[in-house]
This record gives structure tokens, sequence and C-alpha cells, in this order.
């Protein structure tokens, strides 16, 4: 496992599962921890400094999210990117997402104009940088902006959880060429619908972008599964 710095004592139980749980997600995410790696808790709670207890409620937060398999009498395991979950996670993904940029394009306000933006500013620094690791919570955070706005934490909850099995292809998609650059253009044509109160307009900008997303994924999911049966046969 990759080395992570232990939490600081004053740290309630709370704010240490929250961190455990952010910094394990962020290394499935990148793939520091690899589909089908062991996530052994006393290992896991020595690496942090904390004792079993965050560690245990930050994997079950990431097996809710569908990110690691729990085995009774096994142990807890990473994973794999499942391409039927993925499927349905972005037909689920795309009837939220776009009807939530609808219905925000109706009562979006200039200080919600100015956030978009200002994420768009800072996407754009990130590609410069060749921070893709940035650039993908900038993503999220874009995403998460429009469904703070509806103020429906039921919806933004259930696209957090679709989001979750998403993660590690979005990511490693985000460094195919151009790719970065076609995300940033896709979020700014979303911007764009979104100031000019057009709702139908937004939301077919919005459902562009996640058909674009999927199908890359798609994409990739079926050619890595595709290299795996022919090293299998070798």
């Amino acid at each position: 496992m990759t080395r992570s710095l232990p939490l600081p004592e004053s740290s309630n139980e709370h704010s240490k599962s929250e961190r455990v749980y952010r910094d394990l997600r962020r290394r499935i995410r990148q793939m520091d921890l690899q589909p089908g790696s062991r996530l052994r808790k006393n290992e896991i709670a020595v690496e942090y400094g904390v004792s079993r207890a965050p560690v245990s409620e930050a994997i079950a937060r990431l097996a809710e999210e569908g990110l690691v398999d729990v085995f009774p009498q096994s142990g807890s395991f990473v994973a794999p990117i499942r391409p039927d979950q993925i499927r349905e996670c972005f037909l689920i993904r795309t009837g939220l997402e776009v009807e939530a940029v609808r219905r925000v394009t109706q009562q979006a306000d200039a200080k919600f104009m100015e956030q978009l933006d200002e994420n768009l500013k800072s996407q754009a620094a990130a590609i410069r940088d060749n921070n893709m690791e940035l650039l993908d919570d900038l993503d999220e955070a874009f995403h998460a902006t429009i469904f703070l706005a509806l103020k429906s934490p039921r919806a933004k909850r259930l696209i957090d959880v679709t989001r979750a099995v998403l993660d590690r292809p979005r990511f490693h998609s985000l460094h195919r060429v151009g790719r970065a650059d076609d995300t940033l253009t896709e979020h700014s044509r979303i911007v764009d619908a979104i100031r000019t109160g057009d709702v139908e307009l937004a939301g077919a900008a919005m459902r562009l972008h996640i058909t674009t997303v999927a199908h890359i994924i798609e994409n990739d999911v079926a050619q890595t599964e595709k290299e795996t049966r022919l090293k299998s046969v070798k």
C-alpha cells in the first residue's frame, strides 16, 4: 500500500473514519489499490495511526458504494470493475443529471453561475499543469455544485453512490490524449446552456456529456476484458 500519514491525535472518531474513507477511496480510484487487493484492517489501522473501528466504518462505506467486496470469514477486497454495474450506473446517472440540470437552469442566479465559472477556470488551470488528480476532483465538484443547488439530499446521496462505481474507469479515461480538454469543453457547453435559461438546451448538453463519457468508459472496459482474456489463453 502507498504510505499515508497518521491522523492527528486530536481527531475524533468520526473525523478519523472520514479521513480513512476518503484516502482509501482516492487510492482505489487512482488504482493504487488494484481490484482484488485485500484490505487488512490491522495493517490499515497501523498505517493511519487509528484503531480498527474507524477502518471498519470506512470499509463499510466503501462496500455500500460498490468499491469494496466484504466476505464474512474471508475479509475485505477491492471490488473488480464490473461492466454490468457501469452500464446500470450510467443509466441512473443520465436520468438524474439531465433532470437536475433542467431544474437548475430554471432557478440559476448570479452566485450559482459564478461558482460554475470559477470551477471551469480551475479545470483549465489543472489541465495546463497536467494535474489529472485535481481535474478529477474538480469534475466531481462541478456536478456536485449542480446537485447541491437542487437542495435534494436524497438525490445527492444517490448520485454520489452512482458516481463512486464509475470513479476508477472515469479517472483512467482522463489520461486519454485530448480527453481532459474535451471534458472542459463539454462542461463549458453545459454552463453556457444554463446561462441561456434554455431548459432543453441544458438538458441536451448534459446528456451529450454523460453519453460521451459512457461510450469512452465502456470501450475502455471492453478493451481491458479482451486483453485479460488473451493473457489467460497464453
